[in-house]
């Protein structure tokens, strides 16, 4: 049996597989990436915002 030359057509069904895996990579963008991008991006304003307050003066 020959080869067809080209990229081989995906079925009806492929392709909704596909498309629900694109769905799912999505919502776990939003349910996982965004906030752990969040809390990294807090811990870094912390960070700085403790290392560049003054410290407090001491009167003698």
């Amino acid at each position: 049996m020959r080869k067809l030359k080209g990229a081989v057509k995906e079925t009806a069904k492929q392709k909704r597989e596909r498309k629900q895996e694109f769905a799912k990579m999505r919502q776990q963008i939003h349910t996982i990436v965004l906030p752990t991008v969040a809390v990294i991006f807090l811990l870094i304003c912390t960070y700085v915002y403790f290392k560049t307050r003054p410290t407090s003066m001491q009167y003698a």
